[in-house]
């Protein structure tokens, strides 16, 4: 099978290459998905898991990436709940080949079933977004009805699903990004838009929840928006400076079938739209790492035609 695999950590995007592997193993509560379309984040190559399993054992050549929608190809002993032939969804483990190839192994309790209605490359697109923007608004940040958030980051893949889905729990949302985000961010349904670039964090007043992304400064910033009893929750990087009278939270995104099967409903629906940015051949994904020109949603890697 073809797939974009990594094996020198110091050639960074460099060392991403097209190329030829065996046919990956269906283990015990695996399946073998024949993969659609991926998507991926930028900076994965830094990732420990990236280059070691779960003992801590070198594993390159490794396959990056970890969203995923496709169909069942293959079942591993003792697996159930899936079937060969079925759409999926979902993510592949962090220590394991990923999805930038044209089948890969995958826990079958990290998918749920894709309706058929939704297409592949807008299905790859919501698994690490989803879920984040899920987890950490609700699950960590505790957000609830009539409460306020701000949501940094809000034309990115998280950021966007995070907004809409604060809206529709019934919360107050502010969106921040840069000055061509605005129509973007007020368009997914946010109250008020900050300007990162023009405008003054500070006088946002406070909230009950800041969801980050970004980190660095921003997010040292961001501990004096929130209001006593309120959370800062962040995926970017662990909290130095506390809330006053508030809580911090870092965390790293976990799979969660119920969940998924639940954000993919809502995109059946109309309720989620993922927004997606360029799509792509397998062959350039490794032209897709590099750094360049930003653009808004997330980056989809077409690995099999519907």
């Amino acid at each position: 099978m073809r797939a974009i695999t990594v094996q020198d950590r110091d050639a960074g995007v460099g060392g991403l290459t097209l190329t030829d592997l065996p046919h990956p193993h269906a283990a015990e509560n695996d399946v073998v998905v024949r993969v659609h379309a991926a998507g991926f984040t930028p900076g994965e190559l830094s990732w420990p898991g990236t280059w070691t399993d779960r003992s801590g054992h070198d594993r390159t050549p490794s396959v990056p990436g970890h969203e995923l929608s496709g169909v069942v190809a293959e079942l591993g002993y003792g697996t159930t709940g899936l079937t060969v032939g079925q759409r999926v969804f979902g993510l592949t483990d962090w220590t394991r080949d990923g999805s930038l190839a044209e089948y890969t192994a995958v826990e079958a309790r990290n998918l749920a079933p894709l309706p058929a209605d939704v297409d592949h490359v807008t299905a790859a697109a919501l698994p690490i977004s989803g879920l984040t923007a899920w987890q950490g608004l609700f699950d960590h940040g505790r957000l609830t009805t009539g409460q306020s958030v701000l949501v940094h980051g809000a034309a990115g893949g998280v950021g966007s699903i995070a907004v809409q889905l604060a809206r529709e729990a019934g919360a107050r949302v502010i969106g921040t990004g840069r000055t061509g985000d605005r129509d973007t961010v007020l368009g997914l349904g946010a109250d008020t838009f900050v300007d990162l670039q023009a405008e003054r964090l500070e006088e946002t007043g406070h909230v009950d929840v800041v969801f980050d992304v970004i980190g660095g400064e921003i997010l040292d910033r961001s501990t004096a928006l929130v209001r006593p009893g309120g959370t800062l929750v962040t995926i970017a990087q662990p909290v130095t400076v506390q809330p006053a009278n508030g809580r911090a939270v870092f965390f790293v995104v976990e799979p969660d079938r119920t969940r998924l099967a639940d954000l993919a409903a809502r995109l059946r629906d109309g309720r989620l739209t993922p927004i997606v940015g360029s799509v792509r051949p397998l062959a350039e994904a490794a032209a897709a790492f590099a750094p360049g020109k930003r653009t808004p949603g997330k980056t989809i890697i077409r690995v099999t035609e519907d």
